[in-house]
């Protein structure tokens, strides 16, 4: 039996989290979330502490391949992922160095081919004042760095990554589209459960 593996990515507070928790409990699914609150040294990078930012990222490469390998799946199920692996380069090149990036993509490259892409990317996106406000409605302490230019090129970078995938893309404008509705919530299942079955591992 194969697996099926939908990932869900966007800039931050774009609504990833709750989208995934509420999606395995329709498909159902397996639940796989970002490791951000593990991660010992995110906060420092993201607060410019540059020595940490190479540390940060690669702590996120291998927590990456530890859920999302081949080996941490198996065969027949389902499972919704609150992020992509294709973020992981997409934060490395905003926040490494380019002596950081040299290290990192000798790494990431044997690291990539090992995890296992998904057959449905969800696409949430929204514009960087009301990212903003969520970012400071939550209060995160490893967010408070961020800013709308850092969020205008989160968001150019995934709808790079989306225009380029070789799989379906379920793409949700999140300012436009309330996720609390239930008819939103049930076309987006529906969509999802088409993208399925039409497509197939991709990007």
């Amino acid at each position: 039996m194969s697996i099926e593996l939908i990932s869900i990515i966007g800039p931050p507070a774009s609504g990833k989290t709750t989208v995934a928790e509420w999606l395995t409990g329709q498909l159902p699914a397996r639940l796989v979330r970002e490791d951000y609150a593990g991660n010992p040294f995110l906060a420092d990078s993201y607060l410019g502490r540059k020595e940490f930012a190479l540390p940060a990222q690669l702590y996120f490469l291998f927590s990456r391949l530890s859920q999302l390998s081949y080996s941490a799946l198996s065969a027949g199920e389902t499972v919704v992922s609150d992020y992509g692996f294709c973020q992981d380069a997409v934060y490395a090149a905003s926040n490494l160095s380019s002596d950081d990036q040299v290290v990192y993509h000798r790494l990431a490259g044997p690291v990539g081919k090992m995890v296992r892409r998904p057959d449905v990317l969800i696409h949430l996106d929204g514009g960087e004042d009301m990212l903003l406000e969520r970012i400071a409605r939550r209060g995160r302490r490893h967010e408070t760095a961020f800013n709308a230019d850092f969020l205008a090129r989160m968001r150019s970078a995934y709808h790079d990554i989306t225009a380029a995938a070789d799989c379906p893309v379920v793409s949700i404008d999140v300012g436009e589209v309330d996720l609390r509705e239930q008819p939103e919530r049930d076309k987006l299942l529906r969509d999802v459960r088409e993208a399925l079955s039409t497509g197939g591992a991709g990007f």
